[in-house]
């Protein structure tokens, strides 16, 4: 199995068939935070990830903020959005993961993460065997940290390209 290859990949959050997850048994959403549903340096949801979170609660869907950012940045957002948090998630660990899964009484194929890179959202994802949807990152603006997982994530999808098994632009479901 290639940890790093995701299962979905699409353009944003904005572009998944959501009801096509639904009918495919998912009812869980741990979505990253930073560069998936909001640039790095946004302090607030935008007006359109509000209406998006609110469609998904509608559609019966759990939604988690799942960040490795503490929980002084997500905590805007968990107001805000009126959903639940998990931060410092330590992605690529699969122990936040597991725990989520066993607070709201999920099992993996009832759950999918969310996330704009393979290094934490996909690798863990992955590792833990749930869904894991990749989308492109928002902005070019990283955390220090994350700069170093760009570099290897590069290689990887050099990697993955030159097998001919994924190419960044081709999108899937």
């Amino acid at each position: 199995m290639n940890y790093f290859f995701p299962d979905i990949y699409q353009k944003s959050i904005y572009t998944i068939d959501y009801n096509k997850l639904k009918e495919n048994g998912i009812k869980c959403l741990l979505f990253d935070l930073d560069n998936t549903c909001v640039p790095y340096a946004e302090k607030e949801p935008s007006k359109k990830l509000i209406n998006l979170f609110d469609k998904l609660g509608n559609m019966g869907l759990k939604v988690i903020i799942f960040s490795n950012s503490k929980r002084k940045r997500i905590e805007p957002f968990k107001k805000i959005l009126n959903i639940d948090c998990c931060a410092n998630a330590k992605k690529p660990r699969k122990n936040k993961f597991l725990t989520v899964l066993k607070t709201f009484d999920y099992d993996l194929s009832e759950v999918a993460i969310i996330g704009d890179q393979l290094m934490t959202d996909i690798y863990g994802g992955n590792k833990v065997g749930i869904t894991t949807i990749l989308v492109n990152p928002m902005s070019d603006i990283d955390m220090p940290f994350t700069k170093i997982y760009r570099f290897i994530e590069k290689k990887k999808i050099d990697k993955m390209t030159r097998q001919g098994i994924f190419k960044v632009g081709n999108y899937y479901d």
